[in-house]
Protein backbone atom coordinates (compact mmCIF):
# COMPACT_ATOMS: atom_id res chain seq x y z
CA UNK A 1 0.00 0.00 0.00
CA UNK A 2 1.21 3.30 -0.72
CA UNK A 3 2.11 6.37 1.65
CA UNK A 4 2.56 10.06 1.57
CA UNK A 5 5.78 9.88 1.46
CA UNK A 6 6.52 7.17 -1.23
CA UNK A 7 9.44 7.68 -3.35
CA UNK A 8 9.12 6.13 -7.11
CA UNK A 9 12.24 4.85 -8.14
CA UNK A 10 11.60 4.06 -11.40
CA UNK A 11 11.15 7.68 -14.02
CA UNK A 12 8.63 8.42 -16.00
CA UNK A 13 9.05 7.51 -19.77
CA UNK A 14 9.73 10.17 -22.19
CA UNK A 15 8.88 8.39 -25.55
CA UNK A 16 8.59 4.71 -25.43
CA UNK A 17 5.87 1.74 -24.95
CA UNK A 18 4.35 0.34 -21.75
CA UNK A 19 2.83 -2.93 -21.37
CA UNK A 20 0.52 -3.19 -18.60
CA UNK A 21 -1.34 -5.49 -16.66
CA UNK A 22 0.30 -8.69 -17.70
CA UNK A 23 -0.27 -12.23 -15.70
CA UNK A 24 2.64 -12.04 -13.49
CA UNK A 25 3.70 -15.73 -14.73
CA UNK A 26 3.73 -14.47 -18.38
CA UNK A 27 6.13 -11.91 -18.21
CA UNK A 28 9.42 -13.44 -19.07
CA UNK A 29 7.32 -15.14 -22.17
CA UNK A 30 6.53 -10.97 -23.25
CA UNK A 31 10.13 -10.38 -22.96
CA UNK A 32 11.16 -13.31 -25.19
CA UNK A 33 8.30 -12.76 -27.89
CA UNK A 34 9.38 -9.00 -28.20
CA UNK A 35 13.36 -9.96 -27.57
CA UNK A 36 13.88 -7.84 -25.44
CA UNK A 37 16.94 -9.01 -24.15
CA UNK A 38 18.78 -8.40 -27.61
CA UNK A 39 18.12 -4.47 -27.21
CA UNK A 40 19.64 -1.76 -25.48
CA UNK A 41 17.35 0.89 -24.83
CA UNK A 42 16.25 1.07 -21.40
CA UNK A 43 13.93 -1.50 -20.00
CA UNK A 44 11.99 -1.44 -16.70
CA UNK A 45 10.15 -4.27 -15.40
CA UNK A 46 8.01 -5.23 -12.62
CA UNK A 47 6.57 -8.22 -11.36
CA UNK A 48 4.13 -9.42 -8.59
CA UNK A 49 2.12 -6.27 -8.62
CA UNK A 50 -1.14 -5.62 -6.84
CA UNK A 51 -3.93 -5.57 -9.34
CA UNK A 52 -8.01 -5.17 -8.83
CA UNK A 53 -8.00 -6.48 -12.43
CA UNK A 54 -6.15 -8.85 -12.49
CA UNK A 55 -5.18 -9.85 -9.16
CA UNK A 56 -1.26 -10.00 -9.35
CA UNK A 57 0.58 -8.71 -12.71
CA UNK A 58 3.26 -7.60 -14.52
CA UNK A 59 4.29 -4.21 -16.16
CA UNK A 60 7.06 -3.61 -18.44
CA UNK A 61 8.47 0.07 -19.85
CA UNK A 62 10.69 0.43 -22.51
CA UNK A 63 12.41 3.69 -23.28
CA UNK A 64 12.46 5.01 -27.34
CA UNK A 65 10.66 1.94 -28.65
CA UNK A 66 7.25 1.43 -30.51
CA UNK A 67 6.01 -2.30 -29.87
CA UNK A 68 5.53 -3.49 -34.13
CA UNK A 69 1.84 -3.94 -34.53
CA UNK A 70 2.28 -7.18 -35.34
CA UNK A 71 3.61 -8.59 -32.37
CA UNK A 72 -0.17 -7.58 -30.17
CA UNK A 73 -1.59 -10.83 -31.45
CA UNK A 74 1.58 -13.14 -30.01
CA UNK A 75 1.15 -10.81 -27.20
CA UNK A 76 -2.72 -11.22 -26.42
CA UNK A 77 -1.85 -14.76 -26.28
CA UNK A 78 -0.10 -14.46 -23.18
CA UNK A 79 -1.72 -11.26 -22.08
CA UNK A 80 -5.24 -10.95 -22.78
CA UNK A 81 -6.05 -8.50 -20.25
CA UNK A 82 -2.93 -6.24 -21.06
CA UNK A 83 -2.91 -2.47 -21.80
CA UNK A 84 -0.36 -1.19 -24.33
CA UNK A 85 0.60 2.84 -24.31
CA UNK A 86 2.78 4.59 -26.40
CA UNK A 87 4.35 7.33 -24.53
CA UNK A 88 5.14 10.44 -26.44
CA UNK A 89 6.94 13.80 -24.69
CA UNK A 90 5.96 11.76 -21.38
CA UNK A 91 2.41 11.65 -22.20
CA UNK A 92 0.21 8.77 -23.40
CA UNK A 93 -0.27 9.12 -27.30
CA UNK A 94 -2.20 6.30 -27.58
CA UNK A 95 -3.84 3.69 -25.37
CA UNK A 96 -4.66 -0.13 -27.10
CA UNK A 97 -6.27 -2.87 -25.12
CA UNK A 98 -5.00 -6.16 -26.31
CA UNK A 99 -7.50 -8.44 -28.20
CA UNK A 100 -7.27 -12.04 -28.78
CA UNK A 101 -7.34 -12.82 -32.59
CA UNK A 102 -9.50 -15.14 -33.97
CA UNK A 103 -6.55 -16.64 -36.35
CA UNK A 104 -2.62 -16.57 -35.68
CA UNK A 105 0.12 -17.06 -37.77
CA UNK A 106 3.86 -17.48 -36.74
CA UNK A 107 5.10 -17.63 -33.11
CA UNK A 108 3.62 -20.28 -31.59
CA UNK A 109 4.94 -23.90 -32.27
CA UNK A 110 1.87 -26.47 -32.70
CA UNK A 111 2.16 -29.35 -29.97
CA UNK A 112 1.71 -32.01 -32.51
CA UNK A 113 5.27 -33.56 -32.56
CA UNK A 114 4.21 -34.92 -35.99
CA UNK A 115 2.77 -31.77 -37.52
CA UNK A 116 4.27 -30.48 -40.93
CA UNK A 117 5.15 -27.04 -39.38
CA UNK A 118 7.48 -28.54 -37.16
CA UNK A 119 9.53 -30.19 -40.16
CA UNK A 120 9.14 -28.37 -42.58
CA UNK A 121 9.56 -24.46 -43.55
CA UNK A 122 5.73 -23.92 -43.25
CA UNK A 123 4.62 -20.94 -40.92
CA UNK A 124 2.50 -22.03 -37.80
CA UNK A 125 -1.38 -21.06 -38.40
CA UNK A 126 -3.72 -21.73 -35.86
CA UNK A 127 -8.21 -20.81 -34.97
CA UNK A 128 -8.45 -19.44 -31.98
CA UNK A 129 -11.02 -21.98 -30.50
CA UNK A 130 -10.86 -20.52 -27.00
CA UNK A 131 -10.63 -17.27 -26.24
CA UNK A 132 -11.19 -16.95 -22.55
CA UNK A 133 -8.60 -20.27 -21.60
CA UNK A 134 -6.47 -19.27 -24.88
CA UNK A 135 -6.98 -22.52 -27.00
CA UNK A 136 -5.26 -23.01 -30.62
CA UNK A 137 -6.13 -25.46 -33.30
CA UNK A 138 -3.69 -25.71 -35.58
CA UNK A 139 -4.83 -25.17 -39.48
CA UNK A 140 -2.60 -28.37 -40.42
CA UNK A 141 -2.70 -31.10 -38.16
CA UNK A 142 -6.09 -29.86 -35.87
CA UNK A 143 -4.00 -30.44 -32.94
CA UNK A 144 -5.36 -28.53 -30.08
CA UNK A 145 -2.81 -26.44 -28.07
CA UNK A 146 -3.84 -24.90 -24.81
CA UNK A 147 -1.87 -21.84 -23.18
CA UNK A 148 0.17 -24.11 -20.63
CA UNK A 149 1.15 -25.81 -23.95
CA UNK A 150 2.85 -23.42 -25.99
CA UNK A 151 6.15 -22.96 -27.31
CA UNK A 152 7.27 -19.79 -28.62
CA UNK A 153 9.12 -19.83 -32.08
CA UNK A 154 10.58 -16.24 -33.73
Amino acid sequence: MAHENTVMEVSALENGTVIDHIPADSLFKIINILSLDKITNRITFGTNLESKRIGIKAIIKVADMEVDRNYLSRIALFAPEARLSYIKNFEVAQKIKLVVPDTIEGGVKCANPVCVTNHEKVTPRFDVVDKCHIALRCCYCEKITTSDRFEIIK
